[in-house]
């Protein structure tokens, strides 16, 4: 039964993935791709909607995946995959943190997993940039994407730009460009 697949398949992301919601897209998108549920290109689109969003992205995620491919019941056994694991561990983590948040092995040990939830947030980037053509042959297309991007970041880093504003720009622009 594929509701039940679904929860199989985000109960097992989210029991395994650490670093937040845009660590876990790698290993979202490769699970629904192997799986057959959608194509690199789709999932692209609904990490740009679940982006947009309100609320954890890799929740958003499981849950537009899950109504893709079995309607409000795979929007459901996704969505409680994916937080489930989460809500186990940290009620279990709870009750342990104060006493081993001032263990050195596990403070160093956590340090040690900052560079690898970087690694996967630039992975998910560079993935979604080929997947989109944005790296590759130089198009039209693909140089105004590459030029929104920098102007997004400029906006974001230099100008400190709210995300929602930089969104809805980037999506006007789109509009204007595309279509």
């Amino acid at each position: 039964m594929i509701v039940l697949e679904l929860f199989r398949t985000f109960f097992m992301i989210g029991l395994v993935s650490f670093g937040g919601g845009y660590a876990m897209i790698p290993v979202i998108e490769r699970e629904v791709t192997s799986s057959g549920w959608m194509t690199t290109q789709e999932f692209t689109d609904i990490i740009a909607l679940a982006g947009m969003s309100p609320g954890p992205i890799a929740t958003n995620s499981a849950v537009i995946v899950g109504y893709q491919t079995a309607g409000v019941p795979g929007a459901i056994f996704s969505a409680l995959g994916m937080v489930l694991p989460s809500l186990i561990i940290i009620l279990i983590v709870a009750t342990f943190f104060f006493k081993a948040s001032k263990n050195r092995i596990l403070q160093s040990a956590f340090y040690g997993l900052r560079p690898i939830i970087v690694g996967l947030i630039i992975y998910a980037a560079v993935t979604f940039a080929i997947s989109n053509n944005l790296i590759g042959s130089l198009t039209y297309k693909s140089m105004s994407l590459l030029l929104i991007f920098i102007l997004s970041l400029f906006a974001l880093i230099r100008l400190r730009f709210h995300p929602a504003y930089v969104i809805i720009l980037s999506g006007l622009v789109g509009v204007l460009l595309y279509s």
